[in-house]
């Protein structure tokens, strides 16, 4: 039921003194906590929220006139000078769980995996989508990675990345606990926490995305900046099909769409990459990305998720200049130079060379005969408006 109703209704049966809960910052969780915390004292129950999605409470990182930050860097600045969050406690040698006899529906009964078609398989495969994956992905990040992470955090085709935001966005790990889990790291190999820092900057930027959203409820929905909602943009189902399926002749965009699609997830640099051909090249809403996103993404995070279409869209917050346009040929051949990524998740141009590999309608008809490759066929021809080699 209604998480106010269904929860106040547990305490009352369960005889609890106070219900606790880690506070949520969009305008719905607020709406439910207020409900909650309602309910709660009609029936004389205490109501405890505590921060703990984020290092640091939106409302706690202000300007000095009071208004709300709206660029990432002074927002960053602020973070860095507040104070750091507390050590995480040492977790519990022992719990004592009730057995409140409360009958209750079980996980199975609410029939939540797919059956046919299972289109979960790849989900499943990716992800141990528990505390313990957490924790293995936490260690493997922390036992090298991390280190090189400003470095090797642009390039999709190699493991330059923590893959913890599926975690943090459903809390089987906490910030507090990545934040702290680095800093002991660093001091334990003798290093300058500093050089944590290219990684924890991710973690400022998912909180910056949560102070906007705290500060602007609106931010799924409508442009920030509001001349935008003026903006001539286009209906077009057949490309937004395309994009949706990996399907519109571009390798790069077309890699990272699919591989959102079977996993869940998608590299960062590649996520931008799509978003800026969605709404700069072929001019679709970046509500219709938004959506997408949502729906496929094992780390939909409503704040990131929105204000980062908000910012590739150039409509939002920190998003100068607002037409900018990331070309896909060029950040391809930069960030996948060697076309591991490409060939990994759009297998019928694999035999390609390098040279030709992110751009195969330009490649002479003997090097795509070789490779297997028939544009219109195998591989579809390039979509969109206008071509993307006029794109800087």
């Amino acid at each position: 039921g209604p998480a106010d109703r269904a929860v106040a209704e547990l305490a009352r049966a369960l005889e609890a003194e106070a219900v606790h809960w880690t506070r949520g910052y969009d305008a719905t969780s607020r709406r439910v906590e207020e409900q909650l915390t309602g309910r709660l004292a009609e029936l004389g129950i205490a109501a405890r929220s505590f921060p703990g999605f984020t290092i640091h409470e939106p409302e706690a990182l202000r300007q000095r006139d009071g208004e709300p930050y709206r660029v990432y860097t002074p927002f960053s600045r602020a973070w860095l000078e507040h104070e750091p969050p507390e050590r995480p406690l040492p977790v519990p040698e022992r719990l004592r769980f009730l057995d409140p006899g409360i009958a209750s529906e079980t996980i199975e009964s609410l029939a939540l995996r797919p059956t046919t078609p299972d289109w979960a398989v790849g989900l499943r495969a990716t992800w141990d989508a528990c505390e313990r994956g957490a924790e293995v992905s936490l260690e493997r990040f922390l036992d090298g990675p991390i280190w090189s992470y400003g470095r090797a955090r642009d390039f999709p085709g190699r493991p330059g990345v923590s893959r913890l935001s599926p975690h943090l966005a459903i809390g089987t790990i906490s910030p507090r606990r990545t934040y702290w889990a680095a800093r002991a790291r660093a001091e334990a190999l003798g290093r300058d926490f500093g050089a944590a820092w290219p990684f924890l900057r991710q973690l400022v930027w998912r909180e910056f995305a949560w102070s906007n959203l705290f500060h602007f409820p609106d931010l799924p929905d409508r442009p920030l900046r509001p001349e935008f909602t003026r903006f001539p943009w286009q209906e077009d189902p057949a490309a937004l099909r395309a994009w949706r399926k990996g399907r519109t002749g571009y390798p790069i965009v077309d890699a990272g769409m699919r591989e959102l699609w079977t996993t869940g997830w998608m590299h960062n640099r590649v996520r931008m990459i799509v978003g800026s051909f969605l709404t700069k090249d072929l001019l679709i809403p970046w509500q219709e990305g938004e959506g997408w996103f949502w729906d496929t993404l094992v780390d939909a995070d409503l704040a990131n998720n929105a204000m980062g279409w908000q910012w590739v869209a150039g409509c939002g917050i920190d998003a100068a200049p607002y037409f900018r346009i990331f070309n896909p040929v060029l950040q391809a051949k930069k960030f996948d130079p060697d076309g591991a990524y490409v060939r990994r998740w759009v297998p019928e141009l694999a035999k390609l060379p390098n040279d030709w590999i992110h751009e195969p309608w330009a490649a002479p008809p003997l090097v795509l005969e070789e490779a297997g490759v028939r544009l219109g066929a195998t591989y579809p021809r390039p979509i969109g408006r206008a071509s993307c080699r006029e794109r800087v």
